[in-house]
């Protein structure tokens, strides 16, 4: 049963890195320090909840803060991305990796997996953040961050407390791909008809 509990938080966490990958990392390395139904003392993941982490993971967020309150660009956001994206996956391949080590000597499965599953989370929530962020205005914008961040920390303090939560989390994402995608389809049928 701790195998398929550590599959399902390894997963719920790669989602969460996903979405935003710094709270998800700080959360589940102080979970983890605190021995709190995590740990990842005694594997090759011991570091993911060593101070030296930790401090890498607030700098990380701070800088990230800064550079998207700072960088107006389309270049900038562009760098960005890819940077988060790039910490998205590192993050999420570790820390599924690292709970599946926590019971098993067979740990490796979680480095591709949390790279699938925390590319796909990105991948599904860009676009719902892309439309949001060029609906509101500029003071507006600057919280949306705050709304990711919270809502990546959610997903994964629940998918450590709860692990079947990860499945929920990871069925809107897919649920909200299927939604964007169908509304795409749909308002390029529209501009068919016109022609």
């Amino acid at each position: 049963m701790d195998t398929v509990f550590d599959i399902l938080t390894g997963l719920g966490l790669a989602t969460a890195a996903g979405i935003r990958p710094f709270l998800p990392g700080l959360a589940a390395g102080a979970l983890a320090a605190a021995n709190f139904t995590i740990d990842f003392d005694g594997t090759d993941f011991s570091f993911l909840e060593g101070p030296g982490w930790l401090l890498a993971i607030v700098i990380a967020l701070i800088l990230v803060t800064l550079a998207e309150r700072t960088g107006d660009g389309e270049e900038d956001r562009g760098a960005l991305s890819v940077a988060i994206l790039v910490a998205s996956l590192a993050i999420g391949a570790g820390l599924f990796a690292g709970t599946l080590a926590d019971h098993s000597d067979t740990w490796w499965p979680g480095i591709p997996a949390g790279i699938l599953v925390a590319g796909f989370a990105w991948y599904a929530t860009r676009g719902l953040f892309a439309r949001v962020r060029g609906r509101l205005d500029s003071e507006a914008r600057s919280a949306l961050a705050l709304y990711v961040d919270g809502s990546a920390l959610l997903v994964a303090v629940l998918s450590i407390l709860a692990p079947p939560l990860a499945l929920v989390a990871l069925g809107f994402l897919v649920w909200l791909l299927l939604g964007s995608r169908k509304k795409e389809g749909q308002k390029y049928a529209g501009l068919r008809i016109l022609r």
